[in-house]
């Protein structure tokens, strides 16, 4: 377990613009605070997912990481801060930010992401977050 003075902010990245502005307050706060941000994608193949010809083309990982990667240009410039982690990972969204929130000082995310019904006001990855992360959650609109 992490020692929670050295404890990161945690923000997780689907590319949309509430993700995207999670990213930014958790930069401004872990600056503010001297501590790292640890910016995740996390990806994982529908429950329907069946392939086809049309899915060899396709590398989910490799959209995880453009995703991260644009999001973490847009919000820092074209070089990464060594205040910055980054991490791709095969998992449901909400359960590895609840995962790694258990060695966090915050985890930030989206209200609500790429997916879902338009009036939702939270998404299912920010309401899981929220509801059961081991620390305090930020969730930008």
């Amino acid at each position: 377990m992490n020692d929670k003075n050295s404890a990161p902010v945690v923000v997780g990245i689907d590319g949309s613009e509430a993700s995207i502005a999670a990213l930014r307050h958790a930069r401004d706060l872990a600056e503010v605070l001297g501590r790292r941000v640890l910016a995740i994608s996390a990806w994982q193949l529908p429950a329907f997912y069946g392939g086809g010809p049309w899915a060899y083309d396709w590398d989910p990982a490799e959209d995880a990481k453009r995703v991260l990667d644009d999001a973490v240009i847009e919000v820092y410039g074209d070089a990464d801060p060594d205040s910055l982690s980054k991490e791709v990972a095969e998992c449901n969204p909400a359960a590895v930010l609840i995962r790694r929130s258990k060695d966090a000082l915050m985890v930030a995310v989206g209200s609500r992401g790429h997916g879902g019904f338009a009036g939702l006001l939270l998404g299912s990855v920010s309401a899981a977050v929220a509801e059961h992360a081991s620390c305090p959650v930020l969730v930008t609109h």
